[in-house]
């Protein structure tokens, strides 16, 4: 397998598009928007905050919204999903390759109740990952990728000093590299096995064909760019080579390590709550070519390592290769492992009753399944959930844990009580709502971390504490409620008001009354605040029972004034059948009201069963305004109408039927509506999306006369080449053609006439999206005589990551819209 690097000289399959690029004057360099944009694209983030679990600091961690191309350019091999740089051993990009891996630029560690932060000096030059406390709020953890390693350092809360721990580099390629082990005083780690020498060499001559084989079994799988999993033998030498991890403790305080067990495929890894178990789940051969290392065959074992003399090694599960698994369904066979927090080494996991398929029709779809150490004895059935089951939420009391489930074909969820003490005692369900419900959606537990670092439901007698959006009629609204497990009732502790955007972070200690919030408005940039609650105060339904007071612990600055002139509003309004829809409207600075100036209008279509929920209004025109992409383009004097509600409503096993009517419609209700409001210019509108939003804009450019131009990013535009269903789409063409046929506006290319400008990422791993799409959508334009621009982003994934990368697309995007939609003739 040959290292991924530059698409800045054509590779074989994308000439065409390269040269017909290059023909209208695209040669070669990056371009720039202007200066007004640029500041504010290169203008730092906001903090994040990490709170402690003692809940007396925080870390604010700022992350980089835009690394440079020469480190999205560093060369890469792919290897069953996962996309590994051989350099440094670390992962090039996100799980399902959507970005590439984001880096820390600032650690500020705050004092909680307040104070001056204090600037923890990170290494140079660095790329620090998303810090870990350990649960006695003593020290944090982080992994920083380095030129040659990714490293393991360690920081002091009380000075916020940090060390590199020598010896240690760890291995990232699946995940699960780096944890506290439940005394907090050491962590379990994945190394990169010493003495391992070079990586196995490319063949100078190929050793023989790939091949693939098909028994006559039916099974289906998502359709993978052939470049992301194996292909031949050097392949499954490279996987083995870059995914052998040495499982080994490290101590956080004299840094010594110490191995446990055998090197082998580690892929995921944890501790039980008693220290003494660890669950190891190790990938082997056979390999398969089709599907990525998710699905290779798994051995699950409990390591017991409470002799020192030797690892004693319990199997659990010996999962075969799962590459026929239906399109949204499981595997067969235990699956979804965890510990029980409160015990001292209890294993709970899923199994499915349906063969892992939706479309089987079952009374029961999972069983719930409990082994408690030494796992000697047979695991037992602790519950059966009628949908595919989908988590667990544990409490302190033993007695307590909350089992969700989920509804694939109706779009429904719940949440059922269940005692794992005994099965005797049946399950309660207590929440049964449509996975489309926002303004009724009961919000998640709030969990606090115990001595031993498990994440258990904050619990007070039969009270639990749930924090939610909000979303509501009027905009996002964040709650803080509690909730009687016994009588199922709600108490409103908090609510966001309407002017701000105030989120609930976690409760300061033992007293409920005191909790933070992450607080920000239009005009504020977000800051922690400490809040108490006061007396009961009598309120309308929704709204908090009791009144609060609050003390800010951060003084954020805002990075970018020059935003603040932006202005933007919720607006509400229907399509032509009733359904309610909205959007937010943003328009420039300096605009006058009523003036009629040129809009762009941005959506992501969402599939719906139920049309009572298609219409609810989600999002807020509180939170801190903040500028990327499409946004950027305020700056330049258009407007926009930003997430437009786009719902395809209908039966979800046929609602694709109906898809570009519902397009259109919704489209025409947003920009009526826009028009209406006296802002945007009815003969200036264009339109954009990203991704799924991008099969709506060529299809809207194809299908209806509302706007002048469009701009497509990382779309998907012929869906017979994802066969086996797309979105909610869970027919195959086979059973479906004349949908997949009319959704793909590739089939449409003599007809549309409409400017529009197609960008991808050259390095596109999302399986629906490969880049070939956006190719040959051009392709089809130019061939047929319409007017189109293929921008092809080298080495970026689904979401560009780089500066220069994306400040062509604003570069490009403004260059398109000034001229077919600002400087456009009239109609």
């Amino acid at each position: 397998m040959r290292l991924q690097r530059s698409l800045g000289s054509c590779a074989v399959g994308i000439v065409i598009a390269c040269a017909s690029l290059h023909m209208v004057g695209q040669t070669s360099g990056y371009d720039l928007p202007p200066k007004n944009i640029l500041d504010v694209m290169r203008a730092p983030l906001p903090p994040v905050p990490v709170v402690s679990p003692t809940k007396d600091k925080m870390l604010l961690v700022v992350w980089q919204l835009y690394p440079s191309i020469a480190r999205v350019a560093t060369p890469y091999l792919r290897l069953a999903g996962v996309r590994v740089e051989p350099k440094n051993h670390s992962k090039h990009d996100t799980p399902g390759g959507y970005g590439i891996t984001e880096c820390a630029t600032s650690f500020d560690l705050a004092t909680i109740p307040g104070g001056a932060p204090v600037h923890v000096a990170l290494p140079e030059p660095s790329c620090p990952q998303e810090p870990v406390w350990a649960a006695d709020g003593k020290k944090f953890a982080f992994a920083n990728i380095a030129v040659d390693s990714v490293e393991l350092w360690i920081g002091d809360a009380a000075t916020g000093a940090v060390h590199r721990v020598d010896g240690v580099r760890l291995n990232p390629m699946f995940g699960a590299e780096m944890q506290w082990m439940p005394d907090q005083k050491a962590l379990l780690v994945k190394l990169v096995p010493d003495g391992m020498g070079g990586p196995p060499p490319e063949p100078v001559v190929p050793i023989g064909p790939a091949i693939q084989e098909t028994g006559g079994q039916t099974g289906q799988s998502s359709t993978y760019e052939n470049r992301d999993t194996l292909g031949n033998k050097h392949d499954e030498d490279l996987f083995d080579y870059y995914a052998a991890s040495q499982l080994a403790l490290v101590n956080a305080g004299t840094g010594a390590i110490t191995p446990v067990g055998k090197a082998a495929n580690l892929d995921d890894v944890s501790a039980a709550p008693d220290g003494q178990h660890i669950l190891v789940s190790a990938i082997h051969k056979p390999y398969s070519y089709v599907t990525t290392y998710d699905r290779f065959p798994h051995e699950v074992e409990v390591w017991d390592i409470s002799d020192r003399a030797g690892v004693t090694k319990h199997t659990i599960a010996s999962l075969p290769l799962a590459d026929r698994v239906p399109i949204r369904g499981v595997a067969l066979g235990p699956r979804e492992f965890e510990w029980r927090p409160t015990d001292p080494a209890t294993l709970v996991w899923a199994e499915a009753l349906d063969k892992g398929d939706w479309n089987v029709e079952v009374p029961k779809r999972d069983k719930v399944m409990l082994q408690k150490a030494p796992f000697t004895s047979p695991a037992v059935e602790v519950v059966q959930t009628e949908q595919r089951y989908s988590g667990i939420d544990w409490s302190e009391r033993p007695s307590v844990a909350l089992v969700y489930e989920y509804d694939n074909n109706k779009h429904m969820r719940h949440a059922l009580i269940v005692d794992f003490d005994d099965p005797q005692e049946k399950p309660r369900q207590i929440w049964d709502l449509s996975s489309d419900e926002h303004y009724a959606d009961p919000g998640m537990p709030v969990t606090m971390q115990l001595a031993n670092g498990f994440q258990v439901m904050r619990q007070d007698g039969d009270w639990i504490y749930l924090s939610g959006i909000g979303s509501s009629p009027e905009g996002d609204r964040p709650f803080l409620d509690r909730f009687d497990v016994k009588t199922l009732t709600y108490e409103r502790l908090f609510r966001s008001d309407k002017t701000s955007y105030d989120r609930f972070l976690s409760f300061t200690g033992p007293d409920t009354r005191k909790f933070l919030t992450w607080e920000q408005s239009p005009m504020d940039p977000p800051n922690a605040y400490e809040r108490t609650l006061g007396k009961h105060v009598d309120a309308p339904a929704g709204e908090a029972m009791f009144a609060s007071t609050r003390v800010a612990i951060t003084h954020i600055p805002d990075p970018s004034p020059e935003v603040r002139a932006i202005k933007k509003r919720l607006v509400k309004y229907k399509r032509a059948d009733g359904m309610d829809l909205s959007f937010t409207l943003y328009t420039p600075p300096g605009y006058k009201e009523g003036t009629r100036i040129p809009a762009i209008l941005y959506a992501y279509p969402e599939d719906y069963a139920d049309p009572s929920k298609a219409g609810q209004v989600t999002g807020s025109e509180e939170r801190f305004t903040q500028l990327y992409q499409y946004r950027l383009l305020l700056l330049a004097g258009y407007a926009i109408i930003d997430d437009a509600s786009f719902p395809i409503v209908g039966d979800p096993k046929k609602a694709y039927d109906t898809y570009t009517e519902q397009l259109v419609a919704d489209a025409k209700a947003a920009v009526d509506e826009a028009v209406l409001l006296g802002v945007a210019d009815p003969n200036r509108i264009g339109v954009t999306g990203h991704s799924h939003g991008a099969l709506m804009t060529v299809n809207l450019v194809a299908h209806s006369d509302l706007f002048r131009a469009g701009v497509a990013t990382s779309g998907s535009y012929n869906k017979t080449l994802t066969p086996f269903g797309f979105q909610n789409e869970q027919r195959s063409v086979w059973e479906a053609p004349d949908v997949y046929m009319k959704v793909s506006p590739f089939f449409y290319a003599d007809k549309l006439k409409t400017p529009l400008l197609i960008v991808h990422g050259a390095e596109d791993a999302n399986p629906g999206t490969i880049p070939l799409q956006s190719i040959r959508l051009y392709e089809a334009l130019r061939g047929n005589g319409g007017t189109a621009r293929l921008v092809l982003l080298p080495h970026e994934p689904h979401w560009y990551s780089a500066m220069e990368s994306n400040e062509q697309l604003i570069y490009e995007m403004l260059r398109w819209f000034d001229k077919y939609v600002k400087n456009a003739p009239p109609k």
